[in-house]
């Protein structure tokens, strides 16, 4: 996944190149394809390219996800990445995906929620999520959310990765695979609308796998973190409105990225707040006044911005 990344963000650094010759260039870590994440830092990256002044350019660079984008700002193949509040607070911890050394990085803003789509097509016989046990799942990217939120509900569903026979790919081609009748369900967390679960609602009616009852309470109960959204009926022209398990969103830095530059970042992106929400829907959900009240400490140039 490294050489991937290193790859696509050459290549994407040398479209900018000519424009930016003597930008410092900074990847912004984002995920797969087809979910909210990569049209997020693309954004992003428009608004630090337009208005930063030339000092800075910017460039999205597709990675697994949330869970490995702090391991990336850790080694250094970015220097800004999308992740939840969640995750951030486990790798500034060295905790459960990050035992292996807590990560010295702070938070830049708060982002959009995202939630956990859990889909079928319509006419499927799996209702709750009991029901995906021995069935094909589309379970995301090695790496990404959504995983991590699979192996937190499954333990709380009896069952394990091992119930369910896992298909590890992008949103894009998980939901594909969905359309084409080659898994039973596809799960992506992603801030919705997704552009994979449109795609996928363009071709077939889809439906919500629904939490049976008292579960999703339960979920919540366990871990604070987590919320319940709702999804109205229309985002994906269900027949029904869903109601997913969901996690707030933030940009994170290393804490060795000068607050000069950071305090740019922020600068360009919420200076101009209209015209990111113009361009992107999920930025629709973002609320400037959340930056205050992160799980994770603002870096110092982020704060500069917000307390001032």
């Amino acid at each position: 996944m490294f050489d991937f990344v290193k790859s696509t963000s050459l290549a994407l650094g040398l479209l900018v190149s000519a424009t930016f010759a003597h930008a410092e260039e900074l990847r912004i870590g984002t995920a797969s394809l087809g979910g909210a994440f990569y049209p997020m830092g693309q954004s992003i990256s428009n608004l630090v390219n337009k208005y930063a002044g030339g000092d800075i350019s910017m460039v999205p660079v597709v990675t697994g996800g949330s869970v490995q984008n702090p391991r990336l700002v850790d080694s250094g193949e970015v220097e800004i990445a999308i992740t939840n509040n969640n995750l951030a607070v486990l790798a500034i911890n060295g905790k459960g995906p990050y035992k292996s050394g807590a990560i010295d990085m702070s938070a830049v803003a708060a982002l959009h929620p995202s939630v956990l789509h859990m889909i079928v097509l319509d006419g499927s016989d799996i209702k709750t999520i009991e029901d995906i046990k021995g069935k094909r799942v589309a379970v995301g990217p090695a790496g990404g959310g959504t995983l991590g939120f699979m192996n937190f509900l499954l333990p709380l569903h009896g069952m394990s990765m091992d119930d369910i026979t896992p298909s590890f790919l992008s949103y894009s081609d998980g939901f594909s695979q969905l359309n084409d009748g080659n898994v039973d369900a596809a799960f992506a967390l992603s801030g919705y609308p997704a552009g994979a679960v449109m795609q996928a609602a363009a071709g077939n009616k889809l439906r919500f796998i629904s939490f049976s009852d008292g579960m999703l309470d339960k979920a919540l109960e366990k871990n604070g973190a987590f919320k319940a959204v709702d999804i109205p009926a229309e985002v994906y022209d269900t027949a029904e409105p869903g109601t997913v398990i969901g996690v707030n969103n933030m940009l994170v830095a290393p804490n060795s990225l000068p607050a000069d530059t950071v305090e740019k970042i922020v600068a360009s992106v919420f200076d101009n707040l209209e015209e990111f929400q113009a361009e992107n829907a999920n930025a629709k959900q973002i609320d400037p006044a959340n930056s205050l009240n992160l799980a994770i400490p603002l870096h110092e140039g982020a704060a500069r911005y917000f307390k001032k």
